[in-house]
């Protein structure tokens, strides 16, 4: 027997999240952050920040270098792209964070005489947009973001998936989570105001879900009461 004939049996031993494998697809994620700036854009202007396409504008500039330089895969370990990366989920969460606050306090105040539709649809766009948000945020932290993870370097993980733990009869050999999972993590945790299945494992992850949770809760309490007020 050879020596690759006999590698291969340890190698498949190994769970596809532990070792090197094949960059994910940017495509994802790149719909994902398109949909959070078209989502920005439907909201009214009182609740940008300074103008409706300044913040949007400059997501979408950083959104087509990072895919000019790394258009297929996430596999290109780059401290430039990383950085950019991050900095671009940064802006989304400075936006999204200002339509809360704004929307909030438009409730809180009665500043805005928006009727019940407009309400409701202004906070499904920031809901929505939360999700996305810290679903990008997930996805680019845990074990040191999607490049960090296809060289399988990070030797404990920050989310715990059920395939993780689970028999590998209950999931293809080959699995490892992809920004979906990260996706499905936000959504739980901001409709759930908990986690579910999949459970945070670093302290940044507890406090990133709590802070999800809270602002979800926020944004559903405060446009729900407002809204049925409105409609009563």
């Amino acid at each position: 027997m050879s020596v690759i004939e006999q590698t291969k049996p340890a190698a498949a031993a190994v769970p596809a999240w532990r070792r090197r494998t094949e960059g994910e697809s940017r495509w994802a994620a790149t719909s994902a952050i398109v949909l959070a700036i078209v989502l920005q854009l439907a909201l009214p202007e009182r609740l940008m920040l300074y103008s409706r396409y300044l913040l949007p504008a400059l997501e979408a500039v950083v959104l087509v270098g990072l895919v000019a330089f790394n258009p297929l895969r996430m596999d290109k370990r780059s401290t430039a792209l990383r950085a950019a990366g991050l900095t671009l989920i940064a802006i989304v969460s400075v936006a999204n964070t200002y339509s809360a606050a704004a929307l909030v306090r438009d409730v809180v105040t009665n500043h805005s005489h928006a009727g019940a539709a407009q309400l409701l649809a202004s906070g499904g766009a920031i809901y929505l947009t939360n999700i996305i948000v810290f679903g990008l945020w997930y996805w680019e932290l845990d074990r040191g973001g999607p490049a960090a993870r296809t060289y399988g370097i990070a030797k404990y993980p920050d989310f715990l998936f059920p395939q993780m733990s689970s028999p590998q009869n209950l999931s293809p050999p080959d699995w490892e989570p992809a920004f979906a999972d990260y996706l499905y993590v936000s959504f739980t945790n901001a409709t759930a105001f908990s986690p579910t299945d999949t459970m945070p494992l670093s302290r940044w992850a507890k406090l990133a879900m709590m802070v999800q949770s809270a602002v979800a809760l926020t944004t559903v309490a405060m446009v729900l009461a407002r809204a049925v007020n409105i409609l009563g």
